[in-house]
């Protein structure tokens, strides 16, 4: 318990209001895309203009596996998923592993976030030279994910300490 009363107040709320934002974010996108999938007039919320529209970034091939897995697997394989599920795994995985105070979680968190930094690099060039788009759902997950880079960088400089101070 001692190792818990080290670490920062701020991190565990920032944690868990990036994670839920991020989750609603992923869930609604997964909404969006279904939604239009099921109904190619379907409009949504985020969808301000023509070169405002977040259904349409869903819905392209990078809206699915990063536009990469449907390469290596097939368009139609159980494997190319909207990237809004992997948001959703993402946030969550965030979430659980921020519970433990471990330096093997501290790591996980940093990896995984850099992973998520790559990703949304990745997304965003796509995004603004190939789509010519705005999306604000889109962008929103990329600021979440490095406030939640920091976040994790902060966390493993904080168990570090603690698990020296206890060593």
């Amino acid at each position: 318990m001692a190792a818990n009363q080290a670490m920062p107040a701020w991190e565990r709320k920032a944690r868990v209001f990036l994670c839920f934002f991020g989750l609603v974010l992923s869930v609604y996108a997964l909404h969006v895309e279904l939604s239009r999938e099921r109904d190619p007039d379907y409009r949504a919320m985020c969808d301000l203009g023509e070169a405002v529209s977040c259904s349409k970034v869903f819905t392209s091939r990078w809206g699915r596996g990063f536009g990469l897995v449907q390469y290596f697997v097939g368009t139609d394989s159980l494997l190319n998923q909207p990237n809004s599920i992997l948001g959703i795994i993402f946030y969550t995985l965030q979430l659980g592993l921020g519970l433990s105070l471990s330096k093997k979680a501290a790591l996980a968190l940093v990896l995984s976030s850099w992973v998520s930094l790559a990703g949304s690099l990745y997304l965003a060039s796509i995004l603004a030279f190939v789509l010519g788009d705005f999306c604000m759902v889109c962008v929103s997950t990329y600021v979440i994910n490095f406030a939640l880079f920091y976040t994790n960088l902060k966390r493993r400089r904080a168990v570090e300490a603690i698990k020296k101070k206890a060593g």
